[in-house]
């Protein structure tokens, strides 16, 4: 997808610098970890928490991003199939079924927050709050709920032309 909009541009691709970042931070953490503990024979103590936080994060923004991409996994060898006018209209049905499912979860997503607001639960070693963490459940949800009916109306409003090279682009 390409915008003329840079600042636009990057607001949509922070989802997928976060899932980046993390997981980056997850993998030099559990390697520093396993470094520690097994040859250094001295583990950190807040390896998990951090673990915790940078795989939620990564799972949900990364998710994100994949809906934009079209990077989930689907099977669409009978769609595939379909003539034009019947594959816009599984789209339109698989959008609806994916943004009743997301905010679903999001509604979920926000409601376990706002439980964690109240209880004001902290992480045991490093007294990080809980709803921090956990903001990226539903705040994943939406973004992907954006990006798919973004990508949506893209595949349903748009025809995509074979280029001379092969590429294929947005018209």
């Amino acid at each position: 997808m390409k915008l003329k909009n840079k600042a636009l541009n990057c607001l949509l691709n922070l989802d997928m610098v976060i899932a980046g970042i993390s997981l980056i931070i997850l993998i030099i953490i559990t390697f520093s970890g396993v470094w520690m503990r097994y040859l250094v024979n001295n583990p950190f103590v807040w390896q998990e928490e951090v673990q915790l936080w940078c795989f939620i994060w990564v799972v949900f923004f990364g998710a994100s991003a994949a809906f934009r991409s079209g990077s989930h996994v689907a099977i669409d060898i009978i769609v595939d199939r379909l003539p034009s006018t019947a594959k816009k209209i599984v789209d339109i049905f698989n959008y609806f079924v994916v943004m009743f499912i997301l905010y679903y979860l999001m509604t979920h997503g926000t409601n376990l927050v706002m439980q964690l607001l109240k209880t004001g639960r902290m992480t045991n070693i490093l007294d990080v709050p809980y709803p921090v963490i956990y903001s990226a459940f539903p705040i994943g949800c939406g973004l992907m709920m954006i990006n798919h009916t973004i990508m949506t109306a893209m595949s349903v409003f748009s025809k995509k032309v074979d280029m001379e090279g092969g590429e294929e682009e947005w018209v």
